[in-house]
Formats: C-alpha cells, structure tokens, sequence
C-alpha cells in the first residue's frame, strides 16, 4: 500500500507529525519496533518518572511536613509494589491514549523493525520474523536515542542500571551511585533518596546541570545537599563491580589523580543519550551523520537524500519530547505545503525534582560569551506570598533582558512549579516580551507566578515586596 507519509518511532515527536499529517490530509502509517506506542517517554521515560517523582514526594510529605500543618498521622509505610504498580497504570493509560489518537486518525499502525531500503521505501520486519514492505512518497526519521554507555562499567539493569532499571528496582537500595548530574540522575536519584537511599551524585564537570545557568545550579545543589543528597564533583566513575552483596565503585578525579572506592547496592548510569540509529538501514541508504551520530539535515528537516526527513533526538538540538513534538508538527506542514517552524530560541527546559527547576531562552554565561549587554532581575521565592504560606521558600526566579530594547532573552526558575512558571515567559518571549511587559501584566494574588512579575520588575531596580 503507497502511503504519503511513513514515520518509523512513535516516540513523542513522531507520533505527533503522524497525527498532524493526518490532519492535513496526507495518508499516513507509523512503524513501531516496541509492543506499544510512545518511544522511550511514555514508556520508560518521561511518564512513569514523573509517576514516582510524584509518589515519592508525597511520601516524603506525609512523613516529614504534615505535622507542621497540624495534620497527625503515623508514619507512612512504602509498599513499593505498589508504587511501582501506579507508576505502570500511568503508562498504560498514556500508551493507549496514543493508540486511540492513531486510529481516531485513520493512521496504520505497522509493528517491528523498520530499515529503510532508499527513498519511498521501507521495509517492516515483525518480531515473528515476517517482513512487509510500505511504499511512500516521504519518511520521517524519529527512532528518539538510546541511553549512553560509560566504559568499564557493564548495565545489566539489576544492580547497575540505567534510567530504565531505575524505573523498576523491587527494593530500596541503602546506597545509590548516580553517574552523572544532569535532569536524569537528579530526577531518579530525588526518587530514591526521598524512598530511604542514601544518594552519591558523580559529576565530571565541576556543576551539576551542565548547559543551564551557572547561578540556577549552584543553588539547586545547596538545595538537594539540604535535603540529603551528596555530590562529588569534578571526578568520574571508572570502574564498578561485584565485592560480596555490594557494588565496589572506583572514582577517579576528572584531572586525573588518586582513585577511591565506595561501596553501592546500586549504580545508576545516567551520563546522556545518544541517538538511536541503528539498523535504519542509514549508510546503505545514502542517508549522511555528523560526528556526533545524528541525522544530518537541512533548516527543514530534510536529509540529503530526497523524501527522507528526521526530527526529535535523532537530529541536533536539546533530546527534549516538547522538542520533538513541534518538530514532527512542522515536518509535517512543510509536507503538506505548509510553512512549518520552530523557534529554537524559546525551548523551556524542566528538572522535575522537588523543587523543579526551569529554563527558557538564553544564560547569562552564553549573553556574556555573546558580548550581549544585558540587564538581570531576581527574586527570591522568601519574599513571596503564597510559597511563605506554603511553606515552599527555596529558590528564585531570574529573569535576562536586553539592555537596550529590554526584550526578554532568558528566563531560568529554582522553586515550587517552576515547570508550569516557566510557561508564561515562553508565551511572551515568543510574542517578544520586554521585561516590562510582564512586569505591568497584573497577576493573581497570592500566586507564584507573582514571583515571575516581581523579577521582571526588578530588572528595573523596582520590585515591590524585595
């Protein structure tokens, strides 16, 4: 059957350009290597994180902070089972909420492997071993990534894991390893220390959050110090193995110097993710990479074979599933010729621990690289309203603008919903905002996002309540 459209994943990116092609007009099939839509996100990613970020908080709540609201209860005892059973319950109503969409807009669904033979063709092996050949006018490449390996340290998803075991550890271990201090590592190992782990976060760099604001990750490492976790900065893990029941881990310094060990029940490897190509049938195809494994392509999306596109993690640019998304919208217009677009400039990035921490647009270290003349606004969540009610005070709001046309440029967030906040400033960045634009937009009181106009104003000097 000729189609117009053949998207191999339906990860976040490429389930989206399935369902916006489909709007559009263009008959549409998707390839699928797993037993169930939504790519790494739904499945052992985005979704059940934010399941136990969730779960695990609210167990930290109940044991620790309700007393101080005159709320009495006993300890709250962890029946991990069943934690991990709603994490699961959540993942399946988003996978079949997916496999609605498609259908709801007539989009084949064609399970297994695919590899592209050349432009307009793609070949579908099923797991039973049967192979089905789909003819098509364009194919989009959106297969996400796959989790990034550190040598010397072997993942057998048990006791050394990698995001996807994290998803899955049947008891609490006594002692974490996190290799790696960026979203991931952070996010999974708040779960665990808030579960009864002890934490160890090792970081090559000398920060945790490598990419975002230098200030933004100062301060989020005092806060997850407070609150247990340990860091060991600027080393790297070389080496973990079997020593009795535990983990024996050697850490090097990053400059070189001294190995130690440190005993684990468990190591999570989180250094990155790297695209995931294989088996696309990418060389054979023509289809060109850069040096880094990704899909080379062109302002559009398009590679430099013709009738192959590639959007999301599998091309250049933040491995984010909102990425991807307004990636696979705007493939999908630029097919249907339309004028598909994304604005990479006004990206939010979120670290779903508690508390979340939020970024859009520009950091100051990148302005002063730029030679940018800037102006900053701060404002502590201490001085605002509702988070002292709540009792939620770690953390600020910072905003960027231009010295001269007071545009917007970056906006970076530690504190209670910093995810949802940043939301706001990339609406007005998008529209062009200039610092006073949010500053003299009136908004509800008391909220936290009176925290967000507070720093736009103090971009001015002129915050009221700091």
């Amino acid at each position: 059957m000729a189609y117009d459209l053949v998207v191999i994943g339906t990860g976040p990116g490429g389930y989206v350009c399935a369902i916006r092609a489909a709007q559009l007009g263009l008959k549409v099939a998707v390839v699928e290597k797993r037993a169930t839509h939504g790519g790494t996100c739904l499945n052992v990613g985005c979704i059940p994180s934010k399941a136990l970020l969730h779960a695990s908080e609210l167990f930290e709540e109940a044991g620790h902070a309700f007393g101080k609201m005159g709320i009495g209860v006993d300890a709250p005892k962890l029946d991990l089972s069943k934690m991990l059973a709603f994490k699961d319950e959540g993942v399946a109503g988003n996978v079949k909420g997916v496999e609605f969409l498609l259908k709801k807009n007539k989009i084949d669904a064609v399970f297994g492997t695919g590899t592209i033979l050349g432009a307009g063709k793609v070949a579908v092996a099923s797991a039973e071993g049967d192979t089905k050949e789909l003819e098509t006018k364009a194919i989009v490449i959106a297969t996400g990534s796959d989790v990034a390996k550190l040598k010397g340290v072997e993942i057998d998803e048990k006791t050394i894991v990698s995001s996807t075991g994290a998803l899955e550890l049947q008891s609490v271990p006594k002692k974490l390893v996190v290799v790696g201090g960026g979203v991931i590592g952070l996010e999974l190992g708040s779960v665990w220390r808030r579960l009864g782990s002890e934490v160890l976060v090792v970081e090559f760099l000398d920060r945790i959050l490598p990419g975002m604001d230098v200030e933004l990750g100062k301060q989020f490492q005092r806060i997850l110090s407070k609150q247990g976790m340990e860091f060991k900065l600027g080393s790297k893990v070389t080496g973990a193995e079997t020593a009795g029941e535990r983990l024996k881990v050697t850490i090097e310094p990053a400059a070189g110097g001294a190995a130690e060990s440190v005993e684990a029940d468990v190591v999570l490897v989180a250094i990155g993710r790297v695209p995931y190509t294989e088996g696309l049938g990418l060389k054979e195809a023509g289809v060109e990479l850069d040096e880094r494994g990704r899909v080379k392509t062109d302002g559009h999306f398009k590679t430099n074979v013709d009738g192959i596109y590639a959007i999301g993690d599998a091309i250049a640019g933040p491995m984010l599933a909102h990425k991807a998304e307004d990636e696979g919208v705007a493939v999908a217009e630029i097919l249907a010729g339309k004028a598909g677009h994304v604005n990479y400039e006004v990206i939010p990035n979120v670290v779903y621990t508690y508390p979340e921490v939020a970024s859009v647009g520009r950091t100051e270290e990148e302005l002063k690289k730029d030679g940018v003349e800037y102006k900053s606004g701060k404002f502590p969540f201490t001085a605002n309203g509702r988070a002292k009610a709540n009792g939620t005070t770690d953390g600020f709001v910072k905003v960027l603008a231009d010295a001269k046309t007071d545009r917007v440029l970056g906006v970076h967030i530690v504190g209670p919903d910093a995810g949802t906040l940043i939301g706001e400033v990339a609406l007005g960045m998008e529209f062009g905002a200039s610092s006073e634009d949010i500053a003299r937009t009136c908004h509800a009181h008391p909220t936290l996002s009176e925290a967000v106009k507070e720093a736009a104003l103090a971009v001015e000097g002129r915050a009221i309540h700091m």
